[in-house]
Protein backbone atom coordinates (compact mmCIF):
# COMPACT_ATOMS: atom_id res chain seq x y z
CA UNK A 1 0.00 0.00 0.00
CA UNK A 2 1.37 3.40 -1.27
CA UNK A 3 1.65 6.03 1.65
CA UNK A 4 -0.08 8.36 0.29
CA UNK A 5 -3.32 6.23 0.23
CA UNK A 6 -3.17 5.48 3.94
CA UNK A 7 -5.39 7.00 6.16
CA UNK A 8 -3.38 6.68 9.23
CA UNK A 9 0.07 6.00 10.00
CA UNK A 10 -1.24 3.33 12.64
CA UNK A 11 -0.15 -0.05 12.13
CA UNK A 12 -3.35 -1.08 13.08
CA UNK A 13 -5.17 1.08 10.73
CA UNK A 14 -2.73 -0.02 7.63
CA UNK A 15 -3.04 -3.65 8.52
CA UNK A 16 -6.42 -3.45 8.33
CA UNK A 17 -6.73 -1.44 5.12
CA UNK A 18 -4.83 -4.96 3.61
CA UNK A 19 -6.72 -7.97 5.46
CA UNK A 20 -9.15 -6.41 7.49
CA UNK A 21 -12.39 -6.83 6.15
CA UNK A 22 -14.67 -9.88 6.56
CA UNK A 23 -13.10 -11.96 3.85
CA UNK A 24 -9.72 -11.64 3.47
CA UNK A 25 -8.87 -13.71 6.15
CA UNK A 26 -10.57 -16.42 4.99
CA UNK A 27 -8.83 -16.37 2.24
CA UNK A 28 -5.71 -16.37 3.50
CA UNK A 29 -6.92 -19.04 5.75
CA UNK A 30 -8.04 -21.54 2.69
CA UNK A 31 -4.57 -20.96 0.89
CA UNK A 32 -2.88 -21.77 4.48
CA UNK A 33 -5.29 -25.39 4.06
CA UNK A 34 -4.29 -25.97 0.55
CA UNK A 35 -6.63 -24.12 -1.37
CA UNK A 36 -5.09 -22.82 -4.52
CA UNK A 37 -7.72 -22.62 -7.08
CA UNK A 38 -10.84 -20.14 -7.58
CA UNK A 39 -13.37 -23.02 -7.33
CA UNK A 40 -11.53 -24.44 -4.42
CA UNK A 41 -11.83 -21.09 -2.40
CA UNK A 42 -15.58 -20.39 -3.83
CA UNK A 43 -16.58 -23.77 -2.52
CA UNK A 44 -15.83 -22.70 0.89
CA UNK A 45 -18.70 -22.61 3.61
CA UNK A 46 -18.67 -18.89 4.12
CA UNK A 47 -19.89 -18.82 0.28
CA UNK A 48 -18.02 -16.25 -0.78
CA UNK A 49 -19.84 -14.26 -4.24
CA UNK A 50 -17.41 -14.89 -6.76
CA UNK A 51 -16.67 -10.34 -7.46
CA UNK A 52 -15.29 -10.44 -3.96
CA UNK A 53 -13.13 -13.43 -4.16
CA UNK A 54 -11.76 -12.57 -7.09
CA UNK A 55 -11.21 -8.98 -5.88
CA UNK A 56 -9.71 -10.33 -2.31
CA UNK A 57 -7.41 -12.01 -4.49
CA UNK A 58 -6.05 -9.56 -6.67
CA UNK A 59 -5.49 -7.52 -3.39
CA UNK A 60 -3.79 -10.27 -1.68
CA UNK A 61 -1.63 -10.09 -4.64
CA UNK A 62 -1.13 -6.55 -5.00
CA UNK A 63 -0.85 -6.42 -1.32
CA UNK A 64 2.52 -8.92 -1.27
CA UNK A 65 0.43 -11.29 0.80
CA UNK A 66 -0.27 -14.15 -2.67
CA UNK A 67 0.98 -14.99 -5.98
CA UNK A 68 -0.25 -16.69 -8.91
CA UNK A 69 1.54 -19.87 -9.72
CA UNK A 70 0.54 -22.54 -12.22
CA UNK A 71 -0.67 -25.24 -10.10
CA UNK A 72 0.24 -29.07 -11.43
CA UNK A 73 -3.72 -30.38 -10.80
CA UNK A 74 -4.72 -26.67 -11.85
CA UNK A 75 -5.62 -28.27 -15.52
CA UNK A 76 -4.22 -24.76 -16.93
CA UNK A 77 -5.98 -22.17 -14.75
CA UNK A 78 -3.82 -20.32 -12.60
CA UNK A 79 -3.49 -21.16 -8.32
CA UNK A 80 -2.90 -18.69 -5.64
CA UNK A 81 -0.48 -19.33 -2.63
CA UNK A 82 0.92 -17.34 0.05
CA UNK A 83 4.14 -15.60 0.07
CA UNK A 84 6.30 -15.72 3.07
CA UNK A 85 4.78 -12.54 4.20
CA UNK A 86 1.25 -13.72 3.56
CA UNK A 87 2.67 -16.89 5.80
CA UNK A 88 3.41 -14.74 8.42
CA UNK A 89 0.09 -14.15 9.22
CA UNK A 90 -0.34 -17.57 10.71
CA UNK A 91 0.04 -17.16 13.58
CA UNK A 92 -2.64 -14.52 13.70
CA UNK A 93 -5.23 -16.49 12.60
CA UNK A 94 -4.50 -19.39 15.37
CA UNK A 95 -5.21 -16.60 17.66
CA UNK A 96 -8.02 -15.71 16.27
CA UNK A 97 -9.56 -19.43 16.04
CA UNK A 98 -8.65 -20.19 19.34
CA UNK A 99 -10.19 -16.09 20.61
CA UNK A 100 -13.22 -17.81 18.54
CA UNK A 101 -13.39 -21.66 20.03
CA UNK A 102 -13.25 -19.69 23.75
CA UNK A 103 -15.31 -17.09 23.24
CA UNK A 104 -17.97 -17.80 21.12
CA UNK A 105 -20.50 -21.41 21.45
CA UNK A 106 -21.08 -23.58 18.95
CA UNK A 107 -17.58 -23.01 17.33
CA UNK A 108 -15.03 -25.88 15.88
CA UNK A 109 -11.46 -26.04 14.87
CA UNK A 110 -12.55 -28.01 11.40
CA UNK A 111 -9.40 -26.75 9.59
CA UNK A 112 -5.97 -25.94 11.21
CA UNK A 113 -3.71 -24.11 9.08
CA UNK A 114 -0.51 -25.03 9.74
CA UNK A 115 1.95 -22.57 11.58
CA UNK A 116 4.40 -20.57 9.75
CA UNK A 117 7.93 -21.60 9.69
Amino acid sequence: MARSKRRSICPVACALELFGDRWTLLVIRDMACGKALFKEFSASPERIATNILADRLERLVKGGLAEPFDPPHGGGRSGYRLTAKGRSLLPVLSVIADWGLTHIRGTEARLRPPTAR
